[in-house]
Parts: structure tokens; C-alpha cells; sequence
């Protein structure tokens, strides 16, 4: 009774905090934030300006005085202060006028160690929150897709977000295998900036990068390759130029940090149980994340294990919308999710 009560006072809240965004989820609301996770502090100072889209806004063009950071680094906390700053902005965003402090669901990486799972409980708890659960991100996106967890089959996830990958295949409400490789739409970024660089003599940033990426970038060829005219600094000249890339060199560049993921794939499937294996030949593969956006990249999996491969109907939201079904459910919330007592 004194739990409901509480409700009544205080929204519980769900965040996907992620390497590249992070969204919120409030319970009864849906997702009602979703923003880049970049923060724009004073030079030498924690003193923050700006967080979320409006901090995006300045990466790669900002003064001496001010830096816009990513505090996330492939799935974990790579600066405390900062991560505590801007959690504590989006849960003041959307937790406002309640008397009592919300009960916060956070998603991390299956791979994370005891002292980054505490650095998260740490920030959250630093920027008000009343009690910290943690979910691990592979369980929160198969709930998130609407995946039957709880039944006795094999349900097999793959959500490739910024920083990491996270494959798992989950049976009875419970992660049977996983696997978190640290590859992830930053190292697909990181990789075009290079390629352009080696094979155009061309500097370009990431936020260009991401561009390429999101415009013409695909993991298996396409029915109709794509250009697209990229400008940067020529490196010999060190002055502005533009050049025309093709979507085939990107794809190739790109075979790199594909690979690494397929070769998790295929690791999971090999230590999957036979009886688990055999209901995947069925249900087949379910891919969420930002990175489940880039072209094709189904008809690769697809091909390189044999198994059907399904792209969640919102890749982007998987994660969040599974922090937040978790939250209507107290006691499956507490048999997945650690508290922090």
C-alpha cells in the first residue's frame, strides 16, 4: 500500500543510457525523452552549459572555452561528474513537481564489470533517484521488441548500439548465454574517418561520419548503389574540399567491424543448447539498436548463419521500452534486475 502511495507522488522511471543517445521512459507516459548523450561543460571547470541535442549541436565546433564531451564510452561511464550531471538533467526533465524521488530502471551492457555496474548505481542514486535497478540492456531489448521471454524457447537478441554490441539468447525469463562485444555504431563511425582519410586524403569529423553512415552506408551490396558528396579538409592542402563516395567502398570499410560482430554471432550460436537451437531455426534472430539501421545488414546476418533475421519494428526504442514494461512488473523487475541495497 505505502508503494502504491508513493506512485502517486513520484513517476518511476526508465533509462536507456546509452554511448550515442540516451531515452527515458516514464511509466504510464511511454518514452518521453530522447536525446544525443553529449554534454557541454566550461573548459577545466564541471560547470555545464548545455546537455542532450543542444550540446550535439557543438561537437567538433566549439571555442577554447567550452568542450563537448560524450561521457559514455562503448556502453560504460567514462566520466562520473559528467554522466551525474546529465542524468540529473533528464531526470528533472521529466520528473518535475513530485514530492518523493522516482525509482529508476537503468540499462547497462551484459559485459560490464562490479565497479562500472556501481558507477552507474552511484550517478543515478547522486542525481536523485530514490532506488536504482539495473537490467541488462540484451534482457531489457527483448522485452522491448515484445519477445516472449518468459516462455521455456529460445528467443535470440542482437542490439548493436554507439558502443557495444550485446547478443544473447534468453529462455524462462533468464539470459542463457551472452556475449558484449565493444563494437558498436562508434566504431562504424571510426572507420569511415579513417577510410576517407587512406583512401581520399580527406579529414572529416564524426559527426560527418555518422552522415556517410546513416546515408549511403550498407553491410551487404544493394539493388541501386548510392553516392554522396562529402566535404572535409584536405590533408596535403589543409584546405576545404569535396569529394563523391560510392556506397560500395563504405560497405567495404565497413567489413571490419561487421565481422567482429558475426563472429560473436556465430560464437553464441555454437554454445547455444541443442534444444534452444532448434526452436531458433523457427523464431530465428531479432535485431535492435541503431546499428540494426544500417542497409541490409539483416540479409548479412541472414546469410552467414542460415537463420531468419527480423529488424524490430523501432530498433531505436527497444532497450527504453523494455526498462519501461519492467517497471509494471515489480516482481519480474526484481528477479532481473539488481537492486541497489
Amino acid at each position: 500500500m505505502l508503494f502504491r502511495s508513493k506512485g502517486l507522488f513520484s513517476n518511476d522511471i526508465g533509462i536507456d543510457l546509452g554511448t550515442a543517445n540516451s531515452l527515458v521512459y516514464v511509466r504510464d507516459q511511454g518514452i518521453v525523452l530522447r536525446e544525443p548523450s553529449v554534454v557541454a561543460i566550461q573548459a577545466g571547470t564541471t560547470t555545464v552549459l548545455a546537455v542532450g541535442e543542444e550540446a550535439k549541436r557543438m561537437l567538433g565546433r566549439t571555442p577554447g572555452n567550452i568542450v563537448a564531451i560524450r561521457p559514455m564510452k562503448d556502453g560504460v561511464i567514462a566520466d562520473f561528474e559528467i554522466t551525474e550531471a546529465m542524468l540529473r538533467h533528464f531526470i528533472q526533465k521529466v520528473h518535475h513537481r513530485k514530492l518523493i524521488a522516482p525509482r529508476v530502471v537503468v540499462a547497462v551492457p551484459s559485459g560490464i564489470t562490479e565497479v562500472e555496474k556501481r558507477a552507474v548505481k552511484d550517478s543515478a542514486t547522486h542525481a536523485g533517484a530514490r532506488e536504482v535497478y539495473l537490467i541488462e540492456q540484451p534482457m531489457a531489448s527483448a522485452i522491448g521488441v515484445g519477445l516472449p521471454v518468459h516462455e521455456p524457447a529460445g528467443n535470440m537478441i542482437v542490439d548493436i548500439g554507439g558502443g557495444t554490441c550485446e547478443i544473447a539468447i534468453i529462455s524462462l525469463a533468464g539470459i542463457v548465454f551472452s556475449r558484449s562485444v565493444r563494437v558498436g555504431g562508434d566504431e562504424f563511425d571510426d572507420t569511415i574517418v579513417a577510410h576517407m582519410k587512406k583512401a581520399h586524403n580527406l579529414m572529416i569529423g564524426e559527426r560527418t561520419a555518422e552522415e556517410i553512415k546513416i546515408r549511403i552506408g550498407s553491410a551487404f551490396p544493394l539493388e541501386q548503389e548510392l553516392t554522396l558528396e562529402v566535404k572535409g579538409r584536405d590533408l596535403s592542402a589543409g584546405l576545404p574540399r569535396t569529394v563523391t563516395v560510392r556506397s560500395e567502398e563504405i560497405r567495404e570499410a565497413l567489413q571490419e567491424p561487421l565481422s567482429s560482430i558475426l563472429e560473436s554471432v556465430r560464437i553464441t550460436l555454437e554454445r547455444c543448447p541443442p534444444e534452444l537451437s532448434a526452436d531458433l531455426v523457427d523464431r530465428g534472430i531479432v535485431m535492435a539498436g541503431g546499428g540494426a539501421l544500417l542497409r541490409n545488414i539483416d540479409r548479412l546476418v541472414s546469410q552467414e548463419t542460415g537463420l531468419p533475421v527480423h529488424i524490430a519494428d523501432d530498433p531505436l526504442s527497444a532497450v527504453a521500452t523494455g526498462t519501461g514494461r519492467v517497471l509494471q512488473e515489480l516482481e519480474f523487475l526484481r528477479r532481473v534486475a539488481s537492486s541497489s541495497t
